[in-house]
């Protein structure tokens, strides 16, 4: 009887063992895993997957944390004051109280560490820093590499360029008698492309000018292992509208390999206030250009958008170009390239855009006068100036008393109208665009205009004591310096033929133009 009583109960003592098992099986194999898992990511043996889609090389733009065009992320950080730098400066370009721009922090410009496409940019230039320092950061922000500065005037004096060369990946060439004298040598001045603006004053030397220096800008780049050149102003700033990132090394990298050149239309800025003091930093409203307009809209426009003004834009309209670095480039002018050897295949860019900052202060009118040497009279002006608004803008600043140069600026210039500005921007003619302005004020922000001239300063200070020191022990070092520097410069020589004549700042199509466009 007790064998079958007891009978029973032994399954059942034999399945809570095994239940108990299990159940301690499923609690200590988590618990084992889990500490696995972490001694391998202790030891940097696993990656966390979830980090794969935020490649830690992404950046975000400076100044764009409260706009539509930046991230939800802060990436701005806190950073210790440095010392003021007692610049006349200081209003355009002082540092904030606000958050750093920490991309600057640690840049490397070296070549070998730059991601391709490798862009530069070459400009001759007469402006101050207030003007291009924010121009030359912002275009290193978007992705370029190296910038060739052929500096005279302002831009040439010891407290510019010393700021200028402090700089990575700046390379400063000043117009001395024996860099006239090496461009004298150029085969340009035997080439017929560009002999309709020989040897006239004003805008017309400036073209040629801007011709030469691009021309050596091309070997220098060459030199520098570049993949694309630019030749721009520095009252102009690149917009790469049309890329998957606001990048101009992205919008380059994405066209096709058998494209030597790329068209930007260019946008002309249309400010709403005659006291602009930074155009870069103010100005956000421009006309577009005729290229990315529908025919019907520019010119059923036309009147309204040009304000009785002689032409659509105020200055130039074909837009400027970048040009892939071959053998045999040479450039067309200041607004395109060419190859001594083939037509260029070129495409122009749908979206993107050079920003034209023209006439955006007041101080304009009188500085263009006082670069000029012509006489304010109809016939001597078509002599200076390729364009007619720079023409009668040259007038009224040699002619007009101070209050008429202000009237005549505010007619002309400045968009006060706010019920047209508004019908034009529905309309599609004029665009808001805020990027570049969230850029440079983000840099200015975060004093890296003004750590800039702060570092040049002490660099001045020490360069100058171990100079002293070297010439003392050492005073043929400067000469064989000047000797080997002028060995190593050469200009590209490559075989001629007979090509189309330079491209000049060409004004946008007028009425006369549809009216035989229709014809």
């Amino acid at each position: 009887m007790a064998g079958n009583i007891y009978a029973p109960l032994r399954p059942a003592s034999s399945s809570a063992t095994f239940a108990v098992r299990l159940l301690l099986l499923l609690t200590v194999l988590p618990l084992i895993l889990a500490v696995f898992a972490f001694a391998l990511q202790w030891r940097g043996g696993l990656n966390d997957p979830s980090g794969a889609a935020w490649p830690t090389d992404r950046q975000s733009f400076p100044g764009l944390g409260g706009s539509p065009f930046g991230s939800s992320h802060s990436y701005f950080e806190t950073v210790t004051s440095h010392g003021g730098s007692g610049s006349d400066c200081s209003e355009i370009l002082g540092r904030g109280s606000k958050p750093s721009f920490p991309f600057y922090q640690g840049w490397n410009f070296d070549l070998e560490s730059e991601p391709s496409p490798k862009i530069c940019i070459t400009s001759s230039t007469s402006a101050g820093l207030q003007q291009i320092l924010p121009w030359l950061y912002y275009h290193k922000v978007i992705g370029v590499s190296r910038l060739f500065l052929f500096v005279e005037g302002e831009a040439a004096k010891p407290g510019v360029t010393s700021v200028l060369e402090s700089i990575r990946g700046v390379k400063v060439i000043y117009r001395t008698p024996e860099l006239e004298e090496k461009q004298a040598k150029s085969r340009i001045w035997n080439e017929t492309w560009l002999a309709g603006f020989f040897y006239k004053p004003c805008n017309y030397e400036l073209f040629v000018k801007q011709s030469l220096n691009m021309e050596m800008a091309i070997v220098m780049a060459k030199k520098a292992s570049m993949d694309w050149i630019i030749h721009l102003d520095t009252d102009e700033l690149i917009h790469p509208a049309g890329a998957q990132e606001y990048s101009l090394r992205k919008l380059l990298s994405e066209q096709p390999d058998n494209v030597d050149m790329v068209i930007f239309p260019n946008y002309e800025s249309s400010i709403e206030r005659d006291d602009i003091k930074d155009p870069f930093a103010e100005v956000s409203m421009f006309k577009k250009n005729y290229d990315h307009l529908p025919k019907d809209t520019y010119f059923g426009l036309y009147k309204e958008a040009t304000r009785n003004n002689p032409n659509y834009f105020l200055t130039y309209g074909n837009g400027k170009s970048a040009a892939r670095i071959q053998d045999h480039l040479r450039p067309n002018g200041a607004h395109r390239w060419h190859n001594y050897m083939k037509t260029p295949n070129e495409i122009k860019l749908e979206e993107a855009a050079i920003l034209h900052y023209t006439y955006t202060k007041f101080s304009d009118l009188s500085s263009r006068r006082d670069r000029c040497g012509c006489k304010p009279t109809k016939d001597d002006v078509k002599r200076c100036f390729i364009l007619e608004f720079d023409r009668l803008a040259f007038i009224i600043a040699s002619t007009a008393t101070e209050e008429e140069m202000h009237n005549w600026f505010k007619e002309h210039v400045v968009w006060t109208d706010k019920p047209t500005n508004l019908k034009l921007l529905r309309k599609g003619i004029l665009t808001r665009i805020y990027a570049p302005m969230s850029i440079i004020r983000g840099l200015k922000e975060s004093g890296v205009f003004t750590l800039a001239i702060t570092n040049a300063k002490q660099q001045l200070s020490k360069e100058k004591f171990l100079s002293t020191v070297e010439n003392i022990h050492n005073n043929t070092v400067k000469s064989e310096n000047d000797e080997s520097q002028a060995k190593g410069r050469k200009l590209l020589e490559v075989s001629s033929s007979l090509f189309e004549e330079a491209v000049p700042p060409m004004s946008p199509p007028g009425k006369v133009h549809d009216m035989l466009m229709r014809t």
